[in-house]
């Protein structure tokens, strides 16, 4: 298991100085749409993810219980994240979920000889069976959207999960109100500027504190949720069926 890594109140000091700083170099920057942002740095997507969270990324599978046959992968990506889950379940069976074409087919490549089911499609649209999955992933995918999209998500995940199953999110986590608050208000600006509806995805960061997370996830029936792991911005969360 990973060694958790909490700011000191010095470090969270600097880090928002620092955010704020980015976020107005920011304001007035061109907006994203998520899928092309994905596309145009599809070369170099394994490359700055590992160099953010190579460790999480290598010990996801930690987190995992024992026996696991079945897996539903959100967000899936290019599928660095299971590196670590087929070292430890080689005979699981993987469905992953992704919005990038670019990005599964490099999953494709890399998984060849897995059984792994990939379906390109918005994971909050796409429905998804009732008890099918023993577990559910999500890996630095949900920080991009609002309350009532995750709320709607982990609705979604709760109910795919098998009774007694459980799902693992790794992924980018405000560390206090104000960060949450602000880069809220700095996406509704760029949302507005750029006259982007609001059924478009777009690539601006908006992570909850823990507290807004963990409640989400109790608001959709998880019966128990537990941080597993902090790494300054980045938390690990179990939560229980």
């Amino acid at each position: 298991m990973l060694e958790s890594k909490t700011r000191t109140p010095e470090e969270i000091k600097k880090y928002m100085f620092e955010l704020k700083e980015w976020l107005a170099q920011e304001r007035n920057k061109p907006i994203e749409e998520m899928t092309d942002f994905f596309s145009k740095r599809i070369d170099d997507y394994d490359h700055v993810h590992l160099s953010h969270w190579a460790e999480e990324y290598a010990h996801i599978a930690d987190y995992f219980d024992t026996p696991l046959e079945t897996l539903l992968d959100l967000g899936c990506g290019t599928g660095l994240e299971l590196t670590s889950i087929y070292q430890k379940f080689p005979s699981v069976k993987i469905t992953g979920i992704d919005l990038s074409e670019d990005m599964m087919d490099r999953l494709r490549v890399k998984y060849a000889d897995k059984d792994i089911n990939l379906i390109l499609a918005d994971y909050f649209a796409y429905p998804l069976e009732a008890e099918k999955y023993d577990a559910a992933l999500s890996f630095e995918t949900l920080h991009h959207f609002k309350y009532l999209k995750k709320q709607k998500i982990y609705e979604k995940l709760f109910k795919t999960i098998k009774r007694g199953g459980y799902y693992i999110e790794c992924d980018y986590i405000a560390c206090c109100l104000e960060e949450e608050t602000i880069c809220l208000e700095q996406y509704e600006f760029k949302r507005k500027e750029n006259h982007i509806s609001d059924d478009v995805f777009v690539h601006i960061d908006i992570p909850l504190t823990l507290e807004h997370q963990i409640q989400l996830m109790r608001n959709a029936g998880f019966r128990e949720v537990h941080v597993l792991y902090e790494n300054k911005g980045t938390a690990i969360i179990k939560a229980e069926k």
